[in-house]
């Protein structure tokens, strides 16, 4: 069964930085799209980054420039560098996965119902 596990929350001032962790486990194959997501309470979940296997990354327009998208195929896990943090980026961070080669990355940061596993999320606080 394949499990997603996050990592890295935790509170910071504005303009600090944190680094998301996600490890799939529970696999043998590395999944073609490994993405980020948030959630406010209250609000949809939102596309943050992903990337594809094929070396292609998307970033939501909120966090281009501040966050940077990696993942290690070797350890199936996906981070999320997250600088000049600001207290809009305060939410709870999803990691997610799909192994559907057919779409692009961009279409599933748009349709996070489309993924096929989720973890449970870690928790981002970020304080003016």
């Amino acid at each position: 069964q394949v499990q997603l596990v996050e990592s890295g929350g935790g509170s910071v001032e504005s303009g600090g930085s944190l680094k998301l962790s996600c490890v799939a486990s529970g696999t043998t194959y590395n999944y073609v799209h490994m993405a980020w997501f948030r959630q406010v309470p209250g609000s949809e979940r939102e596309g943050v980054a992903v990337s594809d296997s094929d070396g292609r990354i998307k970033y939501s327009d909120s966090v281009e420039g501040r966050f940077t998208i990696s993942r290690d195929s070797s350890k199936n896990t996906v981070y999320l560098q997250m600088d000049s943090l600001e207290p809009e980026d305060t939410a709870m961070y999803y990691c997610a996965v799909n192994n559907n080669p057919g779409l692009r990355g961009a279409y599933y940061l748009k349709n996070p119902d489309q993924m096929d596993y989720w973890g449970k999320g870690t928790s981002v606080t970020v304080s003016s």
